[in-house]
């Protein structure tokens, strides 16, 4: 017999089994030392003085009722007539492969970067020499952008498809049971490399291939079809589809698009700053407490003000977490955040993003559908020039921001490359600059003590998502031009994250399926 209980709990019982075990007797009616219980939600209700956790807990009368937490997927050695090229080793395209393999097609994946293990040291080298690979970085590189920057899982795409089993299969390749109960999963930097490796090897098992450091240059196209795809040892690889899941950085994949007349479009996106605060002073305004103690985690926030004319919004929001060089061409200066699955570093940091609209970037729309992306390049090139050049980032205490006022220090953070006292507004757009001006004054207002010399605004948070989209058909997934192209994932414009884009590969892989099946 199974019972479902709803439990408000004090952070120190929500950590206690014996207290657990305790509450939930009581309310069951069974005896506490031989029940059995899962916590199947949890989350933190922080709105008053007091914290409470708040919990949904399944009891059974004894273990024998309990069913398995997760349901193992099982994929078996291919026996295959037909191929799909899948190019990118994100999310999209590896949750994208394990599909396919279920769906009896073998998945080539290209992917331009390196291994998830070999990628470390390229990621090391922004940091510590300031170089950057073109192919391997934060961005670029087995696992996608969200391997080395955070490995966030919390997504509003419930309606787009199944969530419960994009948990579950990263469960299933080593994540920890808790991102299936946790109000907002989140798996760590630190460990989820392990599990895009786990992956890798089951793709391969089944039959799978997964090419490294294969960049595509070109696209053979014939008629209404992609005959093969050219990568830049100028291999010509043949499928009988392919699925674009290149990610939101990949500005040559798109050029390329454009030269082919393939057709793409302008997407409305977001850039701001990487404002960071003490994790001290945001657990102290969330929890309103000195010292938040052991049962709870580190604070995060969310946080929205209309201004005048745009609105502003937090984005990425990292506690415990570490703001990253995210570049993926010399030249350019690029931040982003991320947070180890402890979330146990001294600084919270998140994007403050303003939209940015067609209308925005009028002086390149000459570029046509490229115009949002050579705007987000003139300020990734303008930070990094102003800045000194290399991977040093321009920076503003968040007080001298909003009153104009040059920084004479800076406090510290978590940016390794370092950062250099700028008034932003000079590589800031104003219509950008004017709206986090009045966001971070009115965020004051919603959390007392936000608004604070004490943090540090660092420039540019750029690649909030990508700035093309590249159109298909609402029932098949597949391009309008090209019938054989599956655009996928974030790159593509119909993703926002790892859930999202992982639900994405699948119904891609699904839909190949069904029009390879026709043929």
């Amino acid at each position: 017999m199974k019972k479902e209980i709803d439990l408000v709990v004090s952070p120190e019982q929500a950590h206690s089994e014996s207290a657990l075990r305790k509450i939930l007797s009581n309310q069951s009616g069974l005896d506490s030392k031989s029940l059995c219980y899962r916590i199947v939600r949890r989350s933190i209700d922080a709105r008053q003085r007091a914290v409470k956790f708040n919990l949904k807990v399944e009891v059974y009368s004894d273990l024998a009722e309990m069913p398995p937490r997760i349901i193992t997927r099982e994929f078996p050695p291919l026996k295959y007539s037909k191929t799909a090229i899948v190019i990118g080793a994100g999310p999209a395209g590896l949750f994208a492969a394990l599909k396919l393999i279920e769906c009896g097609i073998k998945p080539i994946v290209l992917e331009r970067g390196k291994d998830v293990q070999l990628r470390r040291r390229d990621i090391a080298a922004i940091t510590k020499e300031h170089l950057i690979n073109e192919d391997s970085n934060y961005c670029f590189g087995e696992g996608g952008a969200g391997t080395y920057s955070d490995g966030k899982l919390y997504t509003r795409s419930t309606k787009r498809g199944d969530v419960r089993s994009v948990l579950e299969t990263l469960v299933q390749f080593g994540a920890s049971e808790d991102i299936l109960t946790d109000a907002h999963p989140h798996i760590g930097t630190n460990k989820l490399p392990g599990i895009i490796a786990a992956m890798r090897e089951q793709i391969i098992a089944s039959g799978g291939e997964i090419r490294f450091n294969c960049r595509v240059t070109d696209f053979d196209i014939s008629g209404n079809e992609i005959v093969s795809v050219t990568s830049q040892s100028s291999e010509k690889i043949k499928g009988d589809a392919v699925v674009l899941a290149t990610g939101h950085s990949a500005r040559d994949i798109f050029e390329l698009l454009h030269h082919k007349k393939v057709l793409i479009e302008f997407k409305p996106y977001a850039i701001g700053v990487r404002a960071e605060h003490p994790q001290t002073l945001i657990d102290q305004i969330q929890y309103k407490c000195k010292d938040r103690g052991e049962y709870l985690p580190p604070a995060s926030y969310n946080l929205v003000h209309q201004g005048k004319y745009k609105s502003v919004y937090s984005f990425c929001m990292c506690p415990g977490g570490i703001i990253a060089p995210c570049a993926t061409s010399p030249g350019e200066v690029v931040t982003n955040g991320w947070s180890p699955s402890k979330r146990n570093n001294p600084w919270a940091n998140s994007g403050i993003i303003v939209p940015v609209e067609w209308a925005d970037v009028k002086e390149f729309h000459e570029s046509g559908p490229l115009a949002g992306m050579m705007f987000q390049k003139k300020i990734e090139q303008a930070c990094q020039q102003i800045a000194g050049g290399r991977q040093t980032a321009p920076a503003q205490r968040m007080v001298d921001f909003v009153i104009g006022k040059k920084s004479s220090d800076l406090p510290s953070c978590s940016y390794l490359p370092g950062v250099e006292s700028i008034q932003l507004n000079q590589v800031l757009p104003e219509f950008i600059h004017e709206t986090l001006k009045e966001g971070f004054a009115g965020f004051g207002k919603k959390m007392k003590e936000y608004y604070t010399n004490e943090a540090i605004l660092v420039a540019p948070e750029s690649r909030t998502s990508s700035p093309v989209r590249i159109p298909r058909d609402n029932v098949s997934l597949n391009h309008p031009q090209l019938i054989n192209l599956f655009p996928c994932g974030e790159g593509a414009g119909y993703a926002g994250g790892i859930v999202s884009a992982a639900i994405d590969g699948e119904k891609v892989a699904v839909s190949i399926m069904e029009v390879l099946h026709q043929l």
